[in-house]
């Protein structure tokens, strides 16, 4: 048996015209759509959703033969800074957030080599830590 019975209860306001009240306007269509979108339950999640699909290489490292060359490249270097020549530099840029970072290349010159703190300066006044270069082309 249904729980659904018909009855008579609106039977004498279903006809009448729709309400439109004089004072108020009626609502904009996008306003009306927005009462029924969905809130953020969770907030910051998808902003941690983001976070994770990120992706990070792992810092690769240099075994004793492969650091021994980029010492040789770095004391050449230093022997024709005077001339200012042109390098391009593959380098390892940490990440804040996570485990790994990111391999990046420049192409340009180094303005100074800093032995104290064991970094390169570029001429974009980027400063990299020697153990973070990978290779060094000029």
């Amino acid at each position: 048996m249904s729980s659904l019975h018909r009855t008579n209860k609106y039977d004498d306001m279903i006809d009448l015209p729709h309400h439109v009240s004089k004072t108020h306007p009626p609502m904009d269509i996008m306003d009306r759509a927005a009462q029924f979108s969905p809130f953020a339950a969770l907030t910051g999640y998808e902003a941690a959703a983001e976070e994770t699909r990120r992706l990070t290489q792992p810092k690769i490292e240099l075994d004793e033969s492969e650091k021994e060359l980029l010492d040789i490249r770095l004391h050449d270097l230093e022997t024709q800074f005077s001339q200012r020549p042109e390098i391009t530099i593959t380098y390892f840029i940490p990440d804040t957030k996570k485990e790994g970072g990111a391999y990046h290349t420049f192409t340009g010159n180094i303005t100074k080599i800093d032995h104290t703190r064991r970094s390169l300066i570029l001429a974009n006044g980027e400063i990299i830590p020697i153990e973070n270069v990978y290779d060094i082309q000029f």
